[in-house]
């Protein structure tokens, strides 16, 4: 229940076309919903639309159906001043008069106070990638001051962590060393993926990283994966 004289704001980023149950059950209990991008679909912004009025910026992941969508936002509700922009490397140069800044991409919570700016990434609650949480968060804003208070939202210990292109999570770098060994051997993509029992798309994957990045070990295509978000389905 929301005291009298407070609003809560459902903060939330990088859905990737998964807007799960409990996270809609979720945002219908507030009144405003902000998305950090990476949203994958105009289906999922429609049902986002449907529950509450939804501010969103577009991510790297947003392609052609996504070009109206602005690459960054700012706005103020119930006197708070908030900035949104999907990667904060994009961020604008000069942030005064905002009072919280939101962002996403990297699939990882983070709420800290900088130069008196809040900021908050929300993580991602859309497919589980290996160990990455399952996290948003809610805002509660005081209507008279914009005073806020951030409520991180952890689903993580009710999501299955289901394999990924054929991939357990505790075999992730032993497969990755092995893709590398079966290419240097000069093996196509097909007989790669066969020979170990993974997808087609993780080998190529992995081949373009290491092609691309000379001297890169497995750990670093890993690293590499994480940041481009390939294990999102």
């Amino acid at each position: 229940m929301v005291e009298k004289g407070t609003h809560k704001i459902a903060v939330l980023s990088d859905t990737h076309g998964l807007l799960r149950p409990e996270i809609k059950e979720i945002l219908t209990g507030c009144e405003v919903i902000l998305h950090g991008g990476d949203i994958n679909s105009q289906k999922i912004l429609d049902e986002l639309k449907e529950i509450a009025p939804v501010y969103v910026v577009r991510g790297n992941n947003d392609k052609e159906w996504a070009e109206k969508l602005p690459i960054e936002a700012e706005l103020t509700l119930f006197g708070l001043h908030i900035y949104m922009v999907h990667n904060k490397k994009h961020r604008k140069q000069n942030l005064d008069g905002v009072d919280l800044f939101i962002y996403g991409h990297s699939h990882k919570y983070e709420e800290k106070k900088e130069e008196g700016i809040f900021l908050l990434n929300p993580g991602s609650c859309g497919p589980r990638r290996f160990r990455q949480p399952v996290t948003m968060a809610v805002l509660k804003v005081e209507e008279d001051t914009g005073k806020f208070q951030v409520e991180k939202i952890d689903l993580t210990k009710d999501t299955e962590n289901k394999p990924v292109f054929g991939v357990e999570e505790g075999s992730l770098k032993h497969v990755v060393e092995s893709i590398i060994r079966e290419m240097r051997a000069g093996r196509k993509v097909e007989l790669i993926a066969k020979r170990l029992g993974v997808e087609c798309e993780f080998v190529e994957q992995v081949c373009r990283i290491y092609v691309t990045h000379p001297g890169v070990d497995a750990q670093g295509i890993i690293d590499k994966m994480e940041v481009s978000a390939l294990f999102d389905r």
